[in-house]
């Protein structure tokens, strides 16, 4: 006969609900310590930074007429010279009226630099999820050893991780943005709490400094990332400036100096027309400290850090200090051989604000060092087609010719352009004011 199965009977719920509370009472006798030994990671308060923004006052200034990327200036599109109609008929017009504005603002002296770009990633990022995607792994100094940035460590404590790759790298502009990145430090700006603003001048320039508390908001606030395109969404507060408030910035002289009162280059008059390197009117090459980049001919005026076309000529670089030069010149995320990765990275972003030349309102670097996002946006480029928004940028980069610190020089890329932070070291932004703030904020 074969043997019943046995069968295993449940605990009444008055049995397990006297089980539980034994098991509780237990843990609690032989474990006091257990609640008070676990971890606890407080996190710290947000950034406090400062920025100092150049006041740009004479409202509705003419704007100058220019081609893209051609070394002329006109009072006026009709002046320019007619352009034959080629196929895309629904091509903007090549010549541009640009660097007008009807108000008074402010435009950063300087671009925003690593330390403050860091600042920012720790106090929005607290935990290092990353899920804004405004840090790649190629920022870091063992992915690109020359031009990385910021490291990351996912074992950090809230609030630390991510840090400069090197000491050098902290004065130096943040140059891994693209504009969704740049739009969201700007909301940290806009929603944090103004703690202090200070009035100053320096002979004709006159500045005006804000200390601001960042918020951990920034989905929405002076831009909303929530939509496809986002504008500005106050006529007040801190921005990334729009292309005519940054030309201007750059390249309107209020004494009326240049050609229809517009400087040819951010650090000087110039010559419309002349384009030789050799000419006297175009500003001389930045030289750089080869371990800190450091700017080490400020004494030589006008100055600017971009690549010299002359054969031979030294190219603006340098490498950090906890990095072999040998790394510096082979090790690259591309994967490309040393010969052609000396050849197509060459120059290096320098320390913000050493090459010392002043531009029309006193900023400093809108010509050369990194190149700079500004908010607007324009068609894309030959007609092409697609969701992808473009807008306009302006400044010239160590690694480009004089050319690109010209008034016409008015690029254009994809507000998000993934690609472009793979490989792209020198892409920045600079910080903008408009209208009169009032200390509140989040």
């Amino acid at each position: 006969m074969t043997n019943a199965p046995a069968v295993t009977r449940l605990p009444s719920t008055r049995r397990l609900v006297g089980l539980t509370a034994a098991l509780v009472a237990l843990c609690a006798l032989a474990l006091p310590g257990l609640a008070s030994a676990r971890p606890h990671f407080s996190l710290p308060k947000p950034a406090t930074l400062t920025f100092t923004f150049a006041k740009i006052g004479k409202p509705n200034n003419p704007p100058a007429a220019i081609v893209p990327f051609t070394n002329a200036i006109y009072p006026n599109c009709a002046a320019a010279p007619a352009e034959p109609k080629v196929e895309p008929t629904n091509l903007p017009d090549p010549c541009q009226e640009v660097g007008s504005v009807a108000y008074e603002y402010g435009i950063g002296e300087v671009e925003v630099t690593v330390e403050q770009y860091v600042a920012f990633l720790n106090t929005v990022d607290p935990f290092g999820r990353n899920n804004a995607d405004l840090y790649t792994e190629n920022e870091s100094g063992a992915a690109w050893p020359k031009f990385g940035q910021i490291n990351y460590s996912a074992q950090a404590r809230p609030g630390k991780h991510y840090e400069a790759a090197a000491p050098e790298w902290n004065d130096k502009p943040y140059g891994f943005a693209d504009f969704l990145r740049a739009a969201r430090f700007d909301n940290s700006v806009a929603n944090g709490k103004v703690l202090s603003k200070t009035e100053t001048s320096l002979g004709e320039f006159n500045y005006v400094t804000y200390k601001v508390r960042l918020s951990r908001k920034t989905k929405t606030g002076m831009y909303d990332m929530t939509k496809r395109a986002p504008v500005r969404t106050s006529a007040t507060g801190f921005v990334i400036p729009s292309q005519n408030e940054w030309i201007k910035a750059a390249y309107y002289d209020p004494k009326g100096g240049g050609k229809y009162s517009y400087w040819q280059y951010p650090t000087n008059e110039g010559e419309f027309g002349k384009i030789t390197a050799t000419n006297p009117a175009v500003p001389f090459v930045a030289q750089l400290n080869p371990l800190t980049g450091d700017v080490t001919n400020a004494s030589t005026q006008p100055l600017a850090n971009f690549r010299p076309e002359e054969k031979g000529a030294q190219i603006p670089s340098w490498c950090p200090s906890n990095r072999t030069e040998k790394e510096c010149k082979t090790v690259n995320p591309l994967h490309l051989p040393p010969r052609i990765y000396q050849a197509g990275f060459a120059g290096s972003l320098s320390t913000v604000g050493q090459a010392k030349t002043y531009g029309p309102w006193g900023t400093l670097e809108q010509g050369g060092n990194a190149v700079e996002w500004t908010d607007t946006i324009t068609p894309p480029p030959f007609g092409a087609k697609g969701h992808r928004v473009w807008r306009r940028l302006h400044g010239g980069v160590p690694n480009a010719p004089v050319y690109q610190l010209w008034l016409s020089a008015v690029g254009l890329q994809p507000q998000k352009n993934s690609f472009f932070n793979y490989i792209y070291p020198w892409l920045g932004f600079r910080m903008g004011v408009i209208g009169t703030l009032l200390n509140k904020g989040s």
